[in-house]
């Protein structure tokens, strides 16, 4: 199925407030509206997770990193330039994101997703997009869409269909937390 196609569909479930199955710069991920406290309780329910346990979204654009975090540190914008694989910043004052989303501290996660499906996927949104491995809370997350288990797979509301065939095993993103005064802190490399 196209690409274009795959992204109308997923973007429409998400505006309804549902679930979805999808793939990301690094794995596949379970996502939904970060705006939308009902779909964010969901995909806590479906990974069986404290939802005091912090999930990351997606961005298509730096621009929009500025509109789900109060004040950008500037060290910020450097660290995203000098990146040569995904990386996740950890930023304090989150907001215009469901408070279920955002950290007990105030924070939340964010990646700029260069990835074609995910950064056209989230461009068309028009929001950010929950970003968090397909797996049960605890278990291995899956490298690849056959790593994925059924359960996961039939609790959401729609399965994208493209790169379901690739093989590769992508990494993770690298996670830093920037806290205030441009203090950095590598959580994951």
């Amino acid at each position: 199925m196209a690409i274009k196609e795959e992204i109308e569909k997923a973007c429409q479930v998400l505006k309804e407030g549902g679930v979805i199955l999808y793939p990301t710069d690094t794995i596949w991920g379970i996502g939904c509206d970060a705006t939308n406290e009902e779909a964010v309780k969901r995909v806590f329910d479906i990974k069986r997770r404290a939802d005091s346990k912090a999930m990351l979204v997606l961005v298509d654009s730096d621009v929009k990193v500025n509109f789900y975090v109060k004040d950008v540190p500037s060290v910020a914008w450097d660290l995203l330039d000098a990146a040569d694989r995904p990386m996740t910043i950890i930023y304090d004052g989150a907001r215009n994101l469901a408070s279920n989303l955002i950290a007990e501290d105030g924070s939340i996660g964010i990646r700029v997703t260069q990835e074609e499906f995910s950064k056209q996927l989230c461009f068309r949104f028009r929001k950010a997009i929950v970003s968090t491995s397909a797996n049960i809370s605890g278990e291995p997350s899956p490298s690849n869409f056959r790593e994925i288990s059924d359960d996961i797979k039939s609790q959401v509301d729609y399965v994208v269909n493209y790169r379901r065939q690739e093989k590769e095993r992508p990494k993770p993103s690298s996670i830093v937390k920037v806290g205030r005064g441009g203090l950095i802190k590598i959580i994951r490399q």
